[in-house]
């Protein structure tokens, strides 16, 4: 049986990681600690295979007032918590990084293909809060140490907080929307947490960029949800005029740019076990009026 500790209560992959575990328990018995106040420094991680941690702030804020906690929180803690690991004898630590250390959204028209080559260019505090957690605790890592890096773009899935349910909302009413082809990484919230659970059975170390199997335009987002739903839409094409007007408006680039892994990258054990049309008829079934996307 592996012995799993997820550092953060209450977060949305850690409480689906759980969940998810539970359908072996024979296999895996999973605990969890809070990370809010310092009492986590008391437990001992003594005896866990893996820790997984996923605390941190998820959402980007353009507040400078919130850059030192986004560090404290992003990078100071999730550092200590693997040195923490490490001098417990914990056998391997997973870090919640995430595609944001990859920069901004390209302008619509261009695409932003990520390889591995790809250097790290964070465009926020909350991206670089995450890149720099991210490098450090891949320092540590040596025979006795696996660290596991997950670096997933947008995680999506019932009960997930986020930007989506903006987008889903507009597809409710959106009888009319752009003909703009782009293309985006996502990952469904069961695809993820089966890519984890891979990981630590077997004992994986590196760098991981775990996604679908297939790329989602933003309008096949609108128009698939509102098929499902039994709903009209019609694609209007827009001129190339109109991205060159806005083509510095980050909220146009966000829905409608290109920001991929490439497919290499995440190619390893079968994790992909929902396909995107599957996912959104487990959204929608979940509760018809919360269709959620978030960050990690």
């Amino acid at each position: 049986m592996k012995k799993i500790l997820i550092t953060g209560a209450n977060s949305y992959v850690g409480t689906s990681f759980e969940k998810w575990l539970s359908q072996w328990p024979d296999k895996y018995h999973v605990d969890t600690i809070d990370m809010i106040d310092g009492t986590w420094r008391e437990k001992s991680f003594v005896g866990y295979d893996a820790v997984f941690h996923v605390a941190g702030i998820a959402h980007v804020s353009a507040d400078p007032s919130r850059k030192d906690l986004y560090y404290r929180i992003n990078r100071d803690l999730a550092v200590d918590t693997a040195k923490k690991a490490k001098n417990d004898g914990v056998k391997q630590f997973i870090f919640m990084s995430s595609m944001i250390i990859y920069g901004a959204d390209e302008p619509v028209g261009k695409e932003k293909i990520i390889t591995r080559d790809t250097p790290p260019n964070p465009a926020d505090f909350y991206g670089d809060s995450k890149l720099q957690a991210d490098l450090a605790i891949q320092k540590m890592a040596d025979d006795k140490f696996i660290v596991s890096i997950m670096r997933p773009p947008v995680i999506y899935g019932p009960g997930c907080k986020g930007n989506f349910p903006k987008l889903l909302k507009l597809a409710k009413y959106a009888l009319i929307f752009p003909n703009i082809e782009n293309r985006r990484s996502m990952i469904y919230i069961d695809n993820f947490t089966e890519c984890v659970r891979l990981v630590i059975n077997n004992a994986s170390g590196g760098i991981f960029f775990p996604q679908n199997e297939e790329y989602v335009a933003t309008k096949d987002v609108i128009a698939d949800y509102r098929k499902i739903m039994g709903k009209v839409i019609f694609m209007i094409s827009v001129p190339t005029f109109v991205y060159n007007v806005i083509s510095d408006n980050k909220l146009f680039n966000k829905v409608f740019g290109t920001k991929v892994y490439d497919i290499c990258l995440s190619s390893c054990e079968n994790y992909n076990i929902v396909d995107f049309q599957a996912g959104l008829k487990k959204i929608i079934s979940h509760n018809s009026s919360n269709y959620i996307w978030s960050k990690p």
